[in-house]
């Protein structure tokens, strides 16, 4: 069955360009005008992908973003109608996975969400499938798309996991910002530096949450490499 995509945004318009686009390319679409009607549509049934527009009245995508975040990994793409990078890098610490920047091209949002939903389901590599990665206290299992520090299981985003995939495939090198995008969304993906700067430290927030300081390093000037991922302090 075709991956179900829910468009919300308090501008009709853009949400019928976005459906119109959406299913186009074989993928079911719903939509919702409201932060309030989007939090419904998803209690109601859930789907694979939102399209969140940042700002709404009444209560706007960032909340909306936090209080799906709060609730599950559901991959999220948002729409920012400010070529700001306060909001786009502050959605992304909520939890966000991406964000495009209004006005866009109804094919790059098509692009992108087909990107994270690939990332989500994406079968893993025949060399993982057997027993996951581990570095240290660090386990992933790309089968599940579940992160473990020891035995407790870290609630990651789409991109998140991806990140860290990306680094626990080659623990010593360093990835320079540009080479992760690349790997997550391939040769020339716009998106910016401070993004990956953002996933990067959500990602050390939630294992420094479960005792893990060392799990990401940062290269001043070229990127980031895969920590000890023993448990010291940084």
């Amino acid at each position: 069955m075709p991956s179900q995509v829910l468009v919300v945004d308090d501008d009709p318009h853009i949400r019928q360009l976005l459906v119109f686009a959406l299913e186009k390319a074989g993928l079911s679409a719903t939509e919702a005008g409201d932060g309030e009607a989007a939090l419904e549509a998803v209690a109601r049934q859930a789907p694979d992908l939102v399209v969140l527009d940042i700002n709404m009245p009444k209560l706007d995508g960032l909340e909306v973003c936090r209080r799906l975040r709060a609730k599950g990994d559901l991959p999220i793409l948002l729409l920012s109608s400010r070529d700001d990078e306060i909001d786009r890098v502050l959605g992304i610490e909520l939890g966000g996975d991406d964000c495009v920047v209004k006005p866009f091209s109804p094919r790059e949002v098509v692009a992108r969400v087909q990107a994270i939903l690939r990332r989500a389901r994406g079968p893993a590599a025949k060399t993982e499938a057997a027993g996951g990665l581990s570095h240290g206290k660090l386990r992933l299992d790309p089968d599940s798309w579940i992160a473990r520090w020891g035995d407790v299981e870290a609630a990651l985003t789409v991109t998140e996991f991806g990140i860290l995939r990306i680094l626990l495939g080659a623990p010593t090198r360093v990835f320079s910002r540009d080479a992760i995008i690349d790997r997550l969304h391939g040769p020339g993906f716009a998106i910016t530096d401070r993004t990956i700067d953002s996933h990067v430290r959500n990602l050390r927030g939630k294992f420094a949450a479960l005792g893990a300081h060392d799990v990401v390093e940062t290269r001043p000037g070229v990127g980031y490499r895969l920590g000890a991922c023993l448990g010291e302090a940084a």
